[in-house]
């Protein structure tokens, strides 16, 4: 039997639908995502750790699930909201429907709400706290997400980080990154590889001289969930490192990088999560259709006169989505390159990390 199940935003308004995935309750920050595809990716997807995901596109689990499209070890989404649940998927490497992946992870999701009205709420208030139930009903979940922390007052980035140190297969790579783990995505590691690197990935509490004590080539900032005014103990490593050796940040790296030169940081009323956002490169004036998933971004001001300069520029909002080092061979750049899902219009990246860790 198709269990009833509801969802609660913060600011009291309620959503019904059907239970699928496990039948177990979860509270996170609700935001949404604009990719017709990759919802696997995105379930995967270590920055989307402490939230629940709200797919705009209408059908999902088409094409089910399978263990070559994930992006970290285990789902990292609190729960998951979508309009249509296929129950029938088709494709030649699927394994599992998106039930049974999320039942299988102890992750709630809820079907049949109207995930459009969910997005324009979110659009004109903000990303707010919400409660997936089944068990409970509207005015009980409210009183528990009144008690729950807020999403911006947790590290999740402890959370989603490897605890020990380990070396990503390609030994006979020509450049050694080491890759501090803020919630590292395997496309990352994979996209390194394939140009020519041998990665070592550390936790995100590696302090400088542990990570300059391996000898690297390059060092790689990875993306990662929550507010990085959380992370000063990280930035304070990332300060250790700046001008030892060739630094690429990307997403939570960017802002890292920032906040390491006295940067600052803001939270946006609803973040940039998808697969089709437009950004400009100021040198060239290339337009990049690029892949997101953010809920913060480097204030522009804050950084002037740091050394920093700004090299990529959001074109819905005027955003930060870039920044380079004028002197010593340190950029980074807000969304992701290495994309999964989204376009892969800005693997080049990696091509230019390695031009710059070949030049010393």
């Amino acid at each position: 039997m198709v269990k009833k199940a509801i969802l609660v935003l913060a600011d009291g308004s309620v959503y019904q639908g059907f239970s699928f995935g496990a039948e177990v309750d979860a509270i996170g920050e609700v935001v949404f995502n604009t990719s017709m595809a990759g919802y696997q990716e995105m379930l995967t997807d270590p920055s989307y750790a402490g939230q629940i995901l709200v797919p705009t596109y209408p059908l999902i689990g088409n094409y089910g699930t399978n263990p070559e499209d994930d992006e970290s070890a285990r789902i990292q989404v609190r729960g998951f909201v979508v309009r249509e649940e296929c129950q029938q998927p088709n494709h030649y490497l699927a394994n599992k429907t998106v039930h049974e992946y999320l039942a299988a992870a102890g992750v709630p999701g809820i079907w049949g709400v109207d995930t459009r009205a969910i997005t324009r709420r979110l659009r004109v208030s903000g990303v707010m706290m919400g409660m997936i139930t089944s068990s409970m009903g509207p005015a009980q979940a409210l009183a528990a997400l009144k008690k729950a922390p807020d999403y911006g007052s947790i590290d999740f980035v402890r959370e989603v980080s490897c605890k020990e140190p380990y070396v990503w297969a390609n030994g006979s790579g020509r450049h050694h990154v080491v890759a501090l783990d803020c919630g590292l995505k395997y496309n990352i590691l994979k996209l390194l590889a394939h140009y020519g690197c041998r990665v070592t990935v550390v936790p995100c509490t590696a302090r400088a001289e542990e990570i300059l004590s391996l000898d690297p080539d390059g060092i790689l900032l990875s993306p990662g969930p929550g507010d990085p005014a959380l992370l000063d103990y990280i930035v304070e490593n990332v300060r250790g490192l700046i001008g030892k050796r060739p630094i690429m940040g990307i997403c939570l790296g960017n802002q890292l990088i920032a906040r390491a030169f006295g940067g600052k940081t803001f939270k946006l009323k609803f973040g940039h999560r998808g697969g089709n956002h437009p950004v400009r490169e100021l040198s060239s004036g290339r337009i990049h259709i690029t892949a997101q998933n953010h809920g913060y971004a480097v204030d522009p001001e804050s950084i002037a006169g740091s050394g920093l300069e700004i090299t990529h520029l959001n074109l819905n909002d005027g955003t930060v989505e870039g920044i380079r080092h004028r002197e010593l061979p340190i950029f980074a750049i807000q969304y992701h390159a290495e994309a999964s899902p989204g376009p892969l219009d800005n693997t080049y990246l990696f091509r230019q990390f390695v031009a710059m860790m070949e030049a010393g």
